[in-house]
């Protein structure tokens, strides 16, 4: 643990890139074996659109990363944050507890806060707009809310007290699991729910891609299922029942385009369709 630890603590970009990579290779090809969906769409002109988004987050993580070092340095500096203040406590433990607690904050919050706060769900509302959903669709972000997101893992940094290490192991768990669970890919249906009982399975995160509430409104999770079913965030739709897309915006030709895209947050705010939820689709 030790030495995985202080790898992740000096780990070099191209390091970090390479998992980037790595993780769409891997489950790009995955999809191509085991669809979940016999999706028809031309494969590459749709990731065009989604790599273009993973480029503009990267330019706009890149030039920020010295204010998430600088409050993680401050935190350490100035022993402030739960870790600092929990401390001592053995090194497995405290690389998991930071990675729950900064998935609970740097994901599952800002997810939440992006769907219910109106400004900020017209820049989340492009990644909902992907009606041909995989692996690519993971990293589908405006750049304005990959500032909003990366806001929100300074304060996850900041309240957790995280080092250096925490936060690199924390954000390369955070991309690979995004890519898994936005992957088109078919798990057995029991491998799949035992999953959704510790980590975001597949099918647990398509139902957050459906098109209208308030599954739309479900399952913010990203790497630990345990926040959405803790605050009551959970809800279960067959697969086969899944639509992709947002209601708000049904028009697929649109939402192809990348300028239409960019220009979505400038526009009046749209209210959501409420479908109906049956208890048995409940947790």
């Amino acid at each position: 643990m030790e030495a995985f630890y202080n790898y992740f603590e000096t780990i070099p970009s191209a390091h970090r890139s390479l998992i980037l990579v790595s993780g769409i290779v891997f489950f790009w090809i995955l999809e191509y074996v085991i669809p979940l969906f016999r999706l028809k769409y031309q494969k590459f002109k749709h990731a065009g659109i989604n790599i273009f988004f993973t480029i503009t987050t990267i330019l706009v993580n890149f030039p920020l990363a010295f204010l998430l070092l600088k409050t993680s340095d401050w935190t350490l500096a100035n022993n402030f944050g739960v870790l600092q203040w929990l401390s001592p406590m053995p090194l497995w433990a405290k690389v998991l507890l930071g990675v729950l607690l900064l998935d609970l904050i740097s994901a599952w919050l800002a997810h939440w806060v992006a769907h219910k706060v109106k400004v900020l769900w017209g820049f989340h509302i492009i990644h909902h707009t992907d009606h041909q959903v995989d692996t690519t669709t993971a990293n589908r972000h405006h750049p304005g809310e990959s500032v909003l997101r990366f806001a929100f893992t300074c304060l996850g940094t900041f309240v957790v007290g995280a080092p250096v290490a925490i936060i690199m192991i924390y954000q390369a768990l955070s991309v690979v699991f995004s890519q898994f669970n936005h992957a088109n890919i078919s798990l057995p249906k029991k491998i799949d729910t035992v999953l959704s009982w510790i980590i975001v399975s597949p099918n647990m995160h398509k139902v957050h891609h459906h098109y209208k509430l308030p599954y739309t409104d479900s399952n913010y999770g990203n790497i630990f299922s345990l926040w959405d079913r803790l605050f009551g965030t959970f809800l279960k739709l067959p697969s086969d029942k899944i639509i992709y897309g947002v209601d708000t915006y049904p028009n697929e030709k649109e939402n192809s385009n990348i300028s239409s895209l960019l220009r979505i947050p400038l526009k009046k705010y749209i209210s959501h369709q409420e479908e109906e939820v049956t208890s048995s689709n409940q947790s």
